[in-house]
């Protein structure tokens, strides 16, 4: 039983110390406080692996891995509860992709749902954006985007409108912010790897009406077509596969290769799907298990990746009766960029169970 509330400062130091008093009655109490406001929203209690247990001991390994730094990096005025709580979000909303079998289904836009216009987590967001509006260099148009979209709740259509652009154009320079400006912004500053989905609904053009029908697809992915200008005669040339930029269900042979961390605590992005779908083993960070192939992105720089990925390679050549789905490694949590793990892969090239994602 607790006798005195202790302090933020305390509470830290018994969670990094492994105190069990105090890891159990504040993190698992303030978890508990999170999980009731989102099993109210998401109905969690009931649905497989979605109890608070399985959920608060998901968010521990991963706050364990990184020595807690997570919750020490918040910003001043936001005090531990409330900043522990909102990560425990990023948890609910993950596994929740996986329980719904596709990624996306949880989009950005439900996430900002999810808070209550007074809830000091929201508050807390629009502080975390107004502050990046202040700090990143951008120009007008674009910290306008941001605001009107994340911060006061506008709709693509609608930001287009007040902005005299196409709901298009709005989509598009909306994407290149989040890749470039807003997921960076929140791993380096907040160590959280956000995973925002489109906001915005995009419309076909209406330059173009295709007859191609779902059963076509198959068959134009696997296909490039070139036309000669002089016979107007096509050729079609094969195009290599890459591999899908969301993979919700494998094949049989079909391997899904991650990156992970050396203790293979599968706590987030692709290794969490991994280990919730594809049979990845938690304390296991590198080789085949399962369906799935992990590569250790979170040791060091670029050159600790790279024997990893040859051993991968050699793994590859010796066993061509499997296929191997390579995901962005080492570009989302680990805050690589691909033109940096793109060339680790230059020996891949002409392996045909190697497959690459687009532009690697």
């Amino acid at each position: 039983m607790r006798h005195k509330k202790l302090s933020d400062e305390k509470i830290l130091k018994g969670f990094r110390t492994g105190d069990a008093e105090i890891i159990w009655e504040y993190f698992y109490e303030y978890c508990q406080v999170a999980y009731y406001t989102f099993d109210k929203r998401y109905q969690l209690s009931g649905k497989e692996n979605l109890d608070f247990m399985s959920l608060a001991h998901q968010y521990a390994l991963y706050l364990i891995e990184h020595d807690w730094k997570p919750l020490e990096d918040r910003a001043p005025e936001v005090s531990l509860k409330t900043w522990l709580i909102n990560g425990f979000r990023y948890v609910v909303l993950d596994a929740l992709k996986w329980y719904r079998r596709e990624y996306g289904s949880i989009t950005f836009e439900d996430y900002l749902c999810s808070f209550d216009v007074t809830d000091n987590l929201r508050l807390q967001f629009n502080r975390i954006i107004e502050d990046l509006c202040k700090r990143v260099p951008m120009s007008r148009e674009n910290r306008l985007i941001i605001e009107l979209l994340l911060i006061q709740g506008f709709k693509g259509k609608e930001v287009a409108a007040k902005m005299g652009m196409t709901p298009a154009a709005v989509s598009q320079k909306y994407k290149r912010l989040k890749e470039e400006i807003i997921a960076p912004y929140f791993l380096k500053y907040y160590d959280m790897d956000l995973d925002m989905m489109e906001i915005m609904e995009t419309e076909p053009s209406g330059l173009f009406e295709s007859s191609i029908t779902e059963e076509d697809y198959d068959d134009v992915d696997m296909y490039s077509s070139i036309y000669d200008s002089d016979t107007e005669n096509k050729t079609v040339m094969p195009q290599k596969r890459t591999t899908p930029e969301f993979i919700t269900e494998l094949q049989p042979g079909e391997i899904f290769v991650f990156g992970s961390n050396l203790k293979g605590m599968h706590a987030g992005g692709a290794a969490y799907v991994a280990y919730r779908k594809f049979g990845a083993i938690l304390g296991q960070g590198v080789g085949l298990q399962g369906q799935s192939y992990g590569i250790p992105t979170m040791q060091g720089g670029v050159d600790t990746i790279r024997p990893y990925v040859d051993d991968f390679i050699a793994f590859a050549k010796e066993h061509p009766e499997l296929t191997f789905l390579v995901t962005r490694i080492g570009c989302g949590i680990a805050g690589f960029t691909d033109d940096e793990i793109s060339p680790l892969f230059d020996k891949a090239h002409n392996i045909d169970n190697i497959i690459l994602p687009e532009g690697w």
